[in-house]
Order: C-alpha cells, then structure tokens, then sequence
C-alpha cells in the first residue's frame, strides 16, 4: 500500500512538472472564460441573462481542463519515456507497465478533481454561476469522467504508437485546437457554422456540453440521445486505440 501510494504521488509530480497541463488545462480555461464572459455580457444589462451566459460559457470552458491535462499532458509524458525507455528500465526493477499505468491514470484523476476544484473557485468568486439541480451536477461530473478516460485512453494509444515527443505533440496539439474549435469554444458558435462542419460538430461530446449544458445543469427537459451516441462513439474509438496499441507493443517485446 505504501509502494502504492509513492507510485501515485511520483505520477503526481511528473503531472504538476509538465508546463503544458499548467499552461493549458488552467491558465487557458481561466483565461477563456474571463474573456468571452467578458465580451458576451458586455452589452446585457439583464441580471438572468449574464448569469445564463456566465454559466454556459464556464462549464463549457471547464471541458478544456481534461482535454488538456489527460489527452495533451499524458500523450506528452507518455511519449517523452516511450522515446527514452523508461518503461523497460522501470520493468527491470519489477515495475511493470500495467502497474504504472494504474497508478498514472489513478494520479491523472486526483490532478483533475484538483484543478476543477480551483477552476469552480475561481467561478464562484469571480463569475455569476447559476446553482445546479442535482441532476445536472451528476450529470456534469460524470460527462468529465467519461471525457477524462476517453483522452487518456486516446493519449495513451497515440504516445504507444508514435512513440516520439515531437510527432505525439504535434498531433494531439491538433486535437486540442480542433476540438476547441469544432465545439464552440473558440468564438464560433455551433449555429453560425456552415453545414458541413456542424455534421463534424455533433459528432464531438464537447460540443453537447458547450451549447446545452445550461440546459443540463438546471435540470430542465433535454433530450440525450445526439450527446449519448457522441460519447458513445468516441468511447468505442478511444477503446479500440487503447487495446490496439497494447497489443502492438505485446507483439513488439516478443519478437
């Protein structure tokens, strides 16, 4: 248990080290959302409607924190031992790679419960946010535990497959701004894009929780099925990486 638990905290420490996860799982949702609350309730003298709008563009900035921290940060790390080895150092010493990736994903969860703790500070202090039903704070926290295990399990695929920093970091930076981009979080809304984008939006579980998360977290009547089948499909595509990529490295060690 105590082997355990330096393990996890070991992870803790390559996490908070990573300038990335710093930069853009808090500074940018922070930041992202100070600044469309700003410019959107510039011209809203109505107190309901700066409330309405301040807390649908901050719970839908707070989807950027585990696409950051566990698709960007752990793709990053995870590529950066691939590339020197550590993997097979650690398995020298009886540490195999399961074991590390339990403890990791176990890290990557307490990291992110920290930082939406301090981004819902800062909302509280700083922000309108209207108080949720119960249903929508349920329904919210477990649309960011499904998001967060849907990006580790794509990071972990992508870094075991690339297995190099700079091409990883390449492309899920890309990720990261098309995401942002395709849902909404960049400045253009889901309804002001042409068509065929809008096809690629619904797609994305992160443009459900930009544009109808208010809607959730109220708890008012919404229909789930378009935001269902988006997670559902990433789930199923974030699985088949994640299992593919063991199976190649599986096929790699025993050659």
């Amino acid at each position: 248990m105590k082997n355990k638990r330096n393990m996890i905290l070991f992870e803790l420490r390559n996490i908070t080290g990573n300038p990335y996860v710093h930069l853009f799982g808090i500074a940018m949702p922070i930041l992202m959302s100070y600044i469309v609350i700003r410019a959107a309730c510039a011209e809203a003298a109505d107190p309901e409607t700066i409330a309405v709008i301040s807390t649908s563009v901050f719970l839908g900035m707070g989807t950027i924190i585990p696409l950051a921290i566990a698709l960007m940060g752990y793709a990053a790390t995870r590529a950066q031992e691939m590339e020197k080895g550590i993997p097979e150092r650690l398995e020298l010493f009886g540490i195999s790679s399961r074991t590390t990736l339990h403890n990791r994903i176990a890290a990557e969860l307490i990291f992110i419960l920290a930082v939406f703790i301090l981004y819902f500070i800062y909302g509280c202090l700083f922000l309108t946010i209207k108080a949720p039903a119960l249903s929508g704070i349920t329904i919210y926290t477990a649309c960011m535990l499904a998001l967060t295990v849907i990006f580790l399990c794509i990071a972990h695929g992508i870094a075991t497959f690339l297995k190099k920093f700079g091409p990883t970091y390449c492309l899920v930076m890309i990720f990261y701004f098309a995401i942002m981009l395709f849902s909404g979080m960049m400045g253009l809304s889901y309804d002001s894009m042409p068509t065929g984008v809008q096809t690629i939006a619904k797609l994305l579980p992160t443009t459900y929780i930009t544009n109808d998360i208010y809607t959730i977290w109220t708890g008012e009547r919404y229909r789930y099925a378009g935001m269902l089948q988006s997670f559902l499909l990433w789930a199923a595509a974030a699985g088949i990486l994640f299992v593919a990529s063991g199976s190649r490295r599986h096929m790699a060690e025993n050659r």
